[in-house]
This record gives structure tokens, C-alpha cells and sequence, in this order.
């Protein structure tokens, strides 16, 4: 009973202390955006004007209740900072230096760095991929799981910007995916715990178009989202898992106009 009762106060600590952070964080950049508002502001699909408040700040919320929450171990608590931390901050640089380069995908930036330019999403594949395999490499042992984790990591970081298409959508698939999770035994159920409680501090402020994710807050919910799966499968379910996200890179472009669509 001790245990379980353990692993509850991990979870509830890291799911409310993300959504605080968040919101602190949140009315923090609202009040005094880094480098002047018209920085972060953007026409959404609609033409509405929104700020990217939200990113930048569920990234921050995120990262601090992952590497705070208690009943982790250090190497995870190293992993969550370095994966959603980088994730962010890459997804930061591609919405502020990418803000006007209408190229899209994978293809698109590995076609651009082939011709000797490298793009903010160049950077930002990289970046992630890079932090996920770093990530991975602390929490596995094993080579091949190492490297099983950094394609989950990374991948549903993918994952959730893919889905970043339409008020809510990435928010929203957060909160769905996430909430199993918290049931999972181990690390995971608290890992779980930290993208659940930052996406739900801002999904009301995203689904009424006063702001929204980006590239920043995505992929660093995703980034989290792929830590706590990494922290409740073993090989199988990683492979399993790295396939599945793999495929779904492969065709993004159709992930985010049925995501569109719903």
C-alpha cells in the first residue's frame, strides 16, 4: 500500500506541477514576450491572429515537473530535461527563424541541406534526433534499445507536430495518449503524468484560438510523451512502437489532413 501510494503522489506531483508551471510560465510570456510580442505572433489556418505563448511554455512545464517529480531515478530525470528541453528549444528556433519558409517535411529540408543550405528545419530534425538518441542512450542499456528509444523519443515528438494542425488537435491527441499512461506501473505512470498536466494548462487558451502550440511545444510534449514509453516497454513494445511511428513519418503529409479534418 505504501508503494502504490507512493507512485500516486508522483504522479499527481508531476501532473499538477506541470500544469502550474505552465500557467506561471504562460502568464510570464504573455505579460513580457522574449524579444517583443510581434515575434511570436502568428496567423493561425483561419487568419486569426495568435501568439506562441503556449509553446515555449508547456515546454518549460514539462521539462521542470519530469526532472522534479519525485520517484524518478537520476538518469531519467537527466533524460526528461535533455529530450524535452532540446525538443523544445529546437522547435523554438525553427518557429522563429521559420517562420516564413513554406517548405514542409522531411524530404523537403534533406533536399535544401543536399544543395549546401541548411534550414531551421534541418536544425530542428537534427536537433531532435540528436537529444533522442542522447536520451535513450541514458535510460537503456542495451545498444539496440539505446537506439529503439531515440526513434520513439524522437518520433513522437514527430508525432504530435504532425498533428498541430488545427486548434486543439496536438493538445488534445496529448491528453488522449497521455492519460492511459497514467496507469502504467514504474517510472512511466509519472512520466506520463508531466505532458498530461502541461497540455491541459493551456488546451482551453489553444482550442479558443488565442494561442497555440507550434513547432516548440509539440515536440517537446511529444518528446515527454516518448519518454514515458520508453520507460514502460521493453524491446518489443519499443520496436513495435518505432515501427509505428516511423510509418507514420513516412506519410505525415496524411496524418495532418486527417488530423485536419476531425
Amino acid at each position: 500500500m505504501r508503494a502504490t501510494g507512493s507512485r500516486a503522489a508522483g504522479r499527481i506531483s508531476a501532473l499538477l506541477g506541470a500544469a502550474g508551471a505552465t500557467r506561471a510560465a504562460y502568464g510570464a510570456l504573455r505579460s513580457r514576450p522574449p524579444g517583443g510580442a510581434v515575434l511570436w505572433d502568428r496567423k493561425n489556418y483561419a487568419g486569426r491572429t495568435v501568439h506562441l505563448h503556449a509553446g515555449l511554455a508547456t515546454a518549460a512545464g514539462t521539462a521542470l515537473a519530469a526532472a522534479t517529480a519525485p520517484g524518478l531515478s537520476a538518469r531519467t530525470r537527466g533524460a526528461a530535461a535533455l529530450a524535452v528541453l532540446a525538443a523544445g528549444g529546437c522547435g523554438a528556433y525553427d518557429d522563429v527563424f521559420g517562420a516564413g519558409d513554406t517548405r514542409r517535411g522531411f524530404r523537403a529540408h534533406l533536399s535544401a541541406l543536399r544543395r549546401g543550405e541548411v534550414t531551421s528545419g534541418a536544425v530542428k530534425l537534427f536537433g531532435i534526433g540528436v537529444a533522442g538518441l542522447a536520451a535513450g542512450a541514458l535510460i537503456e542499456r542495451r545498444p539496440v534499445d539505446k537506439l529503439l528509444a531515440g526513434v520513439v523519443i524522437a518520433g513522437s515528438a514527430h508525432l504530435v507536430n504532425l498533428l498541430d494542425v488545427r486548434p486543439g488537435r496536438a493538445a488534445g491527441a496529448v491528453l488522449a495518449l497521455g492519460a492511459p499512461g497514467l496507469l502504467r506501473r514504474g517510472e512511466a505512470g509519472t512520466l506520463s503524468a508531466a505532458p498530461l498536466g502541461a497540455a491541459a494548462a493551456i488546451v482551453r487558451d489553444d482550442l479558443a484560438e488565442r494561442t497555440m502550440l507550434g513547432d516548440a511545444g509539440a515536440h517537446a510534449l511529444g518528446a515527454a510523451l516518448g519518454l514515458a514509453i520508453v520507460a514502460g516497454n521493453g524491446r518489443a513494445g519499443l520496436a513495435a512502437h518505432a515501427a509505428g511511428l516511423v510509418a507514420a513519418a513516412a506519410v505525415g503529409d496524411r496524418v495532418g489532413r486527417a488530423a485536419a479534418a476531425l
